[in-house]
């Protein structure tokens, strides 16, 4: 044993005192020269030289504490000897960054011996002269986590999209879209002109519309809710997919990120059909799964969505946007007189009752909501059910139906209601509203959903809401 490294307060460092007596030697004399250099850096600074450093006081430990530590062991490693060959490591490397101008920082053990700096693995790389980033040999071989070559765009997103940080903006992104809420995302943060795919319900805004479709449906879309219920059974009674995925036409795009759900395999492609179409065509793409329930989950798709474009910054303020508009709404709404019982209608027959985020968009406008719960799948009613209800106000916005087409339902409609003791009824507080543009879809738009309630919940109240939405809410009276 050496004599000088068994009694130098300095090698009482745990890093220090586990190397061999050589190199605890040749430690030592690196150690004391890389002191004098920061003596006289802190010198020149007109700061005290520091001539020795502080040993790092230890905490106890018991011994079956050591004992499980000197034990323990990682995979491809025998033993205990695995911490003492990276601490080896790691303390040598630490010796080069200081010799190179590093200063001295706290370890993660709370030593303030200089150099040890706090990412061992960091060290290394620097001992190596190897840049951060880069492989450290030339030999790393094909399954190397680092490959060398030419990085191209593609790659840098989807590397910041792995490791969780925002990727810069990059105009050469391209988008494929396939739910009608992501693309109105993507346009309101900027990213309208990068998309390269959409699906065919993705008609807002109005310029997406010579963006080639790649989505299909099985269903004609032309009967009424009765009509189009009944051939979802069938089709789901054979398994099949409501939608189907143009191959071809996505493959033909080749978009680096694709916009999907994960929410309703009813109203938009199963997350499953994109993911296995994306592995065989598109293994580079990154996919981005929105599956919203509530308000909170909207704004974070929002984020989301953001992040995976590189437009965090422009998410923020959307979210910030959208947070400002629904705190005015709501504090003007708290001054009416009375809060309005509110039961939402989004699909006739059979009778569904609004969920999800709807309750707390009827409690933004100054409601109360009435079946349907936050975060919740909507609810089937029956008659009876409908019949011990008592709301004020009647909304009906029928899912993917446009004003007019929910207007048509208007037969549908009186045969339901007739002999309900309904308050809404009686005051002629039934709403027809476009439940294709609002309500429905899980995007920028559910601000100006709220604003619309607001208007035909307290029209006296809100008389420039119930002017502007005219043209996509109007009272229902039977025929």
């Amino acid at each position: 044993m050496d004599h000088r490294s068994r009694a130098d307060p300095r090698l009482r460092c745990g890093r220090l005192r586990r190397l061999p007596a050589c190199q605890r030697r040749t430690t030592a004399v690196q150690h004391d020269g890389l002191l004098e250099q920061l003596g006289a850096q802190r010198g020149a600074a007109g700061a005290p030289a520091t001539g020795a450093v502080r040993p790092r006081r230890e905490r106890p430990r018991a011994a079956h504490d050591r004992a499980e530590r000197s034990s323990r062991a990682r995979p491809g490693l025998a033993g205990g000897d695995a911490d003492e060959r990276a601490d080896d490591r790691g303390t040598a490397a630490a010796a080069v960054v200081l010799a190179a101008g590093a200063l001295p920082v706290r370890s993660r053990a709370g030593d303030r011996v200089a150099g040890f700096a706090r990412h061992r693995r960091a060290g290394r790389r620097a001992a190596l002269g190897v840049a951060p980033g880069r492989p450290a040999r030339a030999d790393r071989g094909a399954g190397a986590r680092h490959l060398a070559g030419p990085v191209t765009a593609r790659d840098e997103h989807r590397r910041a999209a792995l490791s969780g940080r925002a990727p810069p903006q990059a105009p050469d992104l391209k988008i494929a879209s396939l739910l009608p809420a992501a693309t109105e995302i993507a346009c309101a943060l900027g990213a309208g002109q990068q998309l390269v795919a959409r699906s065919h319900e993705c008609d807002h805004p109005a310029e997406v519309a010579g963006i080639p479709v790649v989505t299909r449906t099985r269903l004609t879309g032309l009967g009424g809710s009765a009509e189009i219920d009944r051939d979802l059974r069938e089709l789901l009674a054979h398994a099949l997919s409501i939608y189907e995925l143009d191959v071809d036409a996505l493959s033909r795009a080749a978009p680096d990120v694709i916009l999907t759900q994960d929410l309703c395999d009813v109203c938009a492609l199963p997350y499953e059909l994109v993911r296995k179409a994306a592995a065989q065509l598109l293994p580079r793409a990154q996919l981005v799964r929105l599956s919203p329930l509530c308000l909170t989950d909207v704004w974070q798709d929002f984020q989301r969505v953001g992040a995976a474009l590189g437009r965090a910054r422009e998410a923020a303020a959307l979210v910030a946007s959208s947070h400002s508009r629904l705190r005015d709404l709501r504090t003007r709404a708290s001054a009416a007189a009375r809060v309005p019982q509110v039961l939402t209608i989004e699909w006739l027959a059979p009778v569904m009752i609004g969920a999800t985020w709807m309750p707390e968009l009827v409690e933004l406008a100054g409601g109360h909501a009435l079946v349907g719960v936050r975060g919740a799948k909507a609810p089937t009613l029956g008659l009876p059910e409908l019949a011990a209800l008592r709301p004020d106000v009647v909304l009906v916005k029928p899912c993917g139906f446009s004003l007019e087409r929910a207007r048509a339902e208007s037969a549908l409609l009186a045969e339901l209601l007739r002999g309900l003791d309904w308050p809404a009824l009686r005051e002629g507080n039934v709403w027809l509203a476009d439940g294709n543009a609002y309500f429905n879809r899980p995007g920028p738009r559910l601000v100006d959903s709220a604003e619309l309630l607001a208007g035909c919940l307290h029209p006296r109240l809100f008389p420039e809401l119930r002017e502007r939405y005219a043209a996509s809410s109007e009272r229902w009276t039977p025929g």
